[in-house]
């Protein structure tokens, strides 16, 4: 018979679960981080200018001369947010040469009209 006594061993801290947690974490916050996808490389995004373009249908373009037009035909703000479904969000795709006075003209014509929130379009500048 043995008179010793069983050394009784601590618990080890659980850091292999602490490990896997903090793992799982990065990884969530990695692809959460995540808004949009990069273009590729040497992509570049035509203008408004471009004669060639096909715009979304649902953007209301404003030109360089100041002119509002919607799917290629003159409009005003009124009519244009009364194509719009709900909620009414108004998208302006401007020409880089536009006004300033314009743009914030045409934004306010759209808020008074019933336009719920207002966007304004552009090309996303490259790396």
């Amino acid at each position: 018979m043995s008179l010793r006594t069983p050394v009784k061993r601590s618990q080890g801290e659980p850091t292999i679960g602490l490990i896997n947690v903090v793992f799982l974490m990065l990884i969530f916050f990695l692809i959460a981080g995540t808004i949009a996808p990069s273009p590729e490389q040497g992509l570049e995004l035509v203008q408004i200018s471009d004669p060639d373009q096909r715009l979304p249908d649902h953007a209301l373009v404003l030109g360089p001369d100041g002119a509002v037009r919607f799917q290629g035909i003159e409009t005003d703000a009124a009519t244009y947010v009364e194509t719009l479904s709900e909620p009414r969000v108004a998208r302006i795709m401007p020409d880089r040469n536009a006004p300033a006075a314009a743009l914030v003209r045409l934004s306010h014509e759209l808020r008074a009209a019933g336009a719920e929130r207002v966007l304004v379009m552009g090309e996303r500048a490259l790396p």
